[in-house]
């Protein structure tokens, strides 16, 4: 299973409120080997951090984008599917029953939902109230998304075990055809391998493994 390392840090070296450009982020490894299996068009780069202290998970995605395509019509969990975003997946085990998703714009609004395999989705599940705060920065090139997930929360919904989180790490780009419609591109750190995009399959998922 591919592993990305979470480093570790004192529980002063990093608050979520911070500057998301803080060197702070400088002792966490860099992960961009991200891909779109399905789509042949060249992905803009995209740079996935995290980090924890002793009570907290940390992460931070750095997109380079310069054409951010997101729907403000209102706060719906439909205008953000239909935004662009990035995606953190949780499972306990290969079965997915239940994984917990994540998928949050730039802007930075959050739909988190609760699945069971066969994209059962109950969207009427909310992660633990106070275990999960985000923030983002748009820029002219790029847009930065980071989070903060108390350990806690996660131990409690049985998706770290042993320092491990088995993870999917996502982005969905749109981008505008040729008749104007917006489409998404489906970008994944694990090829999971499928004939058509999906996320939501064992096979997209990997490894953090907490110092």
């Amino acid at each position: 299973m591919q592993t990305y390392f979470v480093r570790k840090i004192e529980n002063t070296d990093l608050a979520i409120n911070e500057d998301l450009n803080s060197p702070s982020w400088e002792k966490a490894d860099v992960l961009t080997d991200f891909k779109s299996p399905w789509d042949g068009e060249e992905i803009c780069k995209i740079e996935f951090c995290a980090l924890r202290n002793s009570d907290t998970f940390y992460f931070r995605f750095k997109v380079h984008d310069s054409k951010v395509h997101t729907i403000k019509t209102d706060n719906s969990n439909a205008s953000i599917n239909d935004s662009d975003r990035v995606e953190l997946f949780f499972r306990s085990d290969c079965k997915m029953s239940p994984y917990y998703c994540l998928e949050i714009d730039p802007t930075p609004r959050i739909m988190d939902f609760k699945a069971l395999p066969g994209k059962q989705f109950d969207f009427d599940w909310k992660w633990p109230v106070g275990a999960l705060s985000v923030t983002s920065e748009i820029s002219k090139d790029y847009f930065i998304v980071g989070g903060a997930i108390s350990l806690a929360s996660l131990t409690e919904l049985g998706l770290l075990t042993n320092n491990r989180i088995e993870t999917g790490i996502f982005r969905a780009k749109y981008k505008a055809d040729r008749n104007g419609e917006f489409e998404p591109t489906w970008i994944t750190w694990v090829n999971p391998k499928t004939e058509s995009p999906n996320f939501h399959t064992a096979t997209s998922f990997g490894l953090l493994e907490l110092e």
